[in-house]
């Protein structure tokens, strides 16, 4: 959420920064109210100063024994007309406060203007993409042959944009949970595991409600909303509260699944493991003083980037532009991974710096020992991986030509093995009659 004084005293510089991200956002009703309770409040208080004079007056009349009714009475009138007043103000503050939380971040000023993902700008390329002297497939026709995802039964038991992990899949999707979550701690972070269920102060808190409403999985009686990202929980466990100056950084990284409704992706991604409404991931979320959260920000992306190198794993960095941000974010980079079956880069991580914009809304302050007032953190998180694109980005990148996949060797302590061997014609043969009965 935005400063209001912010919104208030620099309007210009809001509306030019939702031009840059394409936002169709009016500012015109949320002035105009502000413009109203503006008004409204300075008449309140000259009506509070009006009722102090004349309570002394009063006071000072009925010392003597002197007949105040009349004064008594005006100034009942005057207190119902605050009363109103107050009333009014507090409707016009939720009316504001709703506006208010529609409005994006704003972008920070290296981040470049573009209107979508084609004006992103690539900031790095790590390995070498693998060339191969056989037609490479895709992960999902992949992990079929090795039967170790299973679509069809996952439609079966939930619907479509599910997988179920089998054997030698499950066990590389656990393995990479495991690895991820030990190399994180390594780079300083302390491993949480929150719960995956949370309130509707937790979602507006980091930003995903009321504005994406439509992309949540919700509960009703208790009602309760399924996390789309650790993000959500690990970013709340400090809300309402008031840091220490030497507590900053606070690191935490998580592993939990995670659930979106893929709401507007209809006919997107339908096959493989890319799009899910259900999905495994680790993140890294970050709590920093103002004034260091870019030098953490890079940090932070370098640690997802190092997990990357570990795996051998081709990808590039790629600044996202105006048009390409998302909601909370004052900068984003993208870590895209290079798929071969798809032969393209793909998202596997977001590294974002949201500056004051979740902590607003969240109310998680620090205090500095030689400064009078708290001071909003600055809230940074991004994915550190994203369990389920890894795994496909294995698949393909490691395969071999007789159908087997090799484990990268950062993996093979936590798997057992150095390779996923290819089935046998006779075991395919089994897993396809298997299939149609």
């Amino acid at each position: 959420m935005l400063d209001i004084r912010l919104i208030r005293e620099h309007p210009e510089l809001i509306i030019q920064s939702l031009k840059k991200r394409n936002s169709n956002i009016d500012l015109t009703e949320l002035l105009d109210f502000e413009r109203r309770r503006k008004a409204l409040q300075l008449e309140v208080e000259d009506l509070r100063n009006q009722r102090n004079v004349v309570s002394d007056e009063i006071g000072k009349l009925k010392k003597q024994k002197q007949n105040a009714d009349n004064l008594v009475a005006e100034m009942k009138e005057v207190s119902d007309r605050i009363k109103r007043l107050d009333e009014e103000i507090s409707s016009i503050e939720t009316k504001i406060s709703e506006i208010t939380l529609l409005i994006p971040n704003i972008p920070h000023e290296s981040v470049p203007v573009g209107k979508d993902e084609t004006e992103n700008l690539e900031i790095k390329r790590w390995g070498e993409p693998r060339t191969f002297d056989f037609e490479p497939l895709n992960h999902w026709d992949i992990g079929t042959a090795l039967n170790i995802i299973d679509f069809e039964r996952a439609a079966k038991i939930a619907g479509a944009r599910f997988a179920l992990m089998k054997g030698m899949g499950a066990k590389l999707e656990r393995s990479l949970m495991n690895f991820m979550l030990n190399h994180n701690v390594k780079r300083g972070y302390t491993e949480v595991f929150p719960p995956i269920l949370v309130n509707r102060e937790s979602m507006t808190a980091t930003g995903q409600l009321p504005k994406f409403a439509e992309e949540l999985f919700r509960t009703v009686e208790p009602e309760f909303y399924l996390i789309p990202t650790a993000e959500v929980p690990v970013t709340n466990i400090h809300r309402d509260e008031i840091l220490k100056d030497e507590e900053l950084p606070i690191c935490y990284t998580a592993y939990t699944p995670c659930f979106r409704a893929e709401a507007g992706s209809h006919g997107k991604d339908t096959r493989g493991l890319i799009r899910q409404h259900q999905f495994n991931k680790v993140e890294l979320v970050m709590f920093t003083k103002p004034e260091d959260s870019y030098r953490y920000h890079e940090e932070l992306t370098s640690v997802a980037e190092s997990i990357l190198e570990a795996l051998e794993l081709p990808y590039r960095r790629v600044l996202l532009c105006t048009g390409d941000m998302g909601f909370s974010s004052a900068k984003t980079y993208d870590l895209e991974v290079w798929l071969p079956g798809q032969n393209r880069y793909r998202e596997i991580s977001s590294c974002s710096n949201f500056e004051d914009f979740q902590s607003r809304r969240a109310a998680i302050r620090f205090k500095r020992p030689d400064k009078k007032g708290t001071e909003f953190v600055h809230t940074l998180n991004g994915s550190g991986l994203a369990i389920g694109r890894t795994l496909c980005a294995i698949l393909e990148n490691y395969q071999q030509k007789d159908g087997s996949v090799v484990i990268p060797e950062a993996l093979r302590h936590y798997m057992g093995t150095d390779v996923i061997p290819a089935l046998t014609k006779a075991v395919r043969l089994l897993n396809i009659i298997d299939g149609i009965m």
